[in-house]
């Protein structure tokens, strides 16, 4: 096992903002992926097998994970479960244009978005970048003089789901929630407007960003996930309504 770390051309006095972990066995293929990052000033830490990604991803803690699905010996399928088990990173999975029931499995176990290889390392960055921008929490690392904490708001209420969009934290029943950053952040659209019916195109937009491009239905499979933990029916959903012919927009609770 090996791996890559990669550092900027910032100075040492300026540290990057955001951190990020490459994982693809094609070492020339990875070497530009980060050398594109680099250049938009992140930290770049590379890996060209799952198990040494997991301990990277363990050591560096990433706010960004690159993942390619086909890694030898452990793939990148039970790298992205394992790696949700200990962290919350965007994790973007890169896959043969032929593998469409990987990335369905891929976005199944966690992953944020996916791109279908051949890609453009510029649009890769460009994805990279509009997820960087969803306001969170905390900024990460502590470096981040940009993203200021959200002007504090009550608590959303939906029957027995309670959203608290500033402190980003969810409950049903008093009980926690535990999403991921893609899944909150649809939750949180859908919830800032509860009267509106959402098109997956909006959605796309408001949580990936304008610039994506790819299959809609991406919205489909993490509304999946967000329905399951919400203990939501979606035969009979009272928290995440879907809107025939156009998409999805916030029920009642009731």
């Amino acid at each position: 096992m090996e791996a890559m770390n990669a550092t900027t051309t910032r100075r040492l006095d300026d540290p990057p903002r955001y951190r990020a972990l490459v994982v693809d066995d094609e070492r020339a293929l990875t070497a530009i992926i980060a050398g594109y990052l680099e250049r938009e000033s992140f930290q770049v830490s590379a890996a060209y097998d799952g198990r040494t990604a997991l301990a990277l991803a363990r050591e560096v803690i990433p706010d960004v994970v690159v993942l390619d699905l086909g890694l030898p010996g452990l793939d990148g399928i039970e790298v992205c479960r394992e790696l949700r088990t200990f962290s919350d990173a965007y994790v973007v999975i890169l896959t043969a244009r032929s593998d469409e029931v990987d990335t369905l499995i891929g976005l199944s176990v966690g992953a944020d978005d996916y791109m279908s290889k051949p890609f453009s390392p510029r649009e890769l960055v460009a994805r990279i970048r509009a997820m960087m921008r969803r306001p969170r929490n905390l900024p990460a690392h502590g470096t981040s003089t940009e993203l200021t904490h959200p002007p504090e708001q009550p608590p959303r209420r939906f029957g027995a789901l309670s959203i608290d969009a500033a402190g980003r934290e969810v409950l049903v029943a008093d009980r926690p929630v535990m999403l991921t950053l893609t899944e909150f952040d649809l939750l949180a659209a859908l919830s800032g407007r509860p009267g509106m019916a959402f098109s997956r195109r909006t959605l796309i937009e408001t949580v990936w960003g304008e610039s994506w491009t790819g299959n809609e239905h991406l919205v489909d499979v993490h509304i999946g996930h967000l329905r399951r933990k919400l203990g939501d029916d979606p035969a009979a959903p009272i928290y995440v309504m879907t809107v025939r012919g156009v998409g999805y927009r916030m029920g009642t609770g009731q």
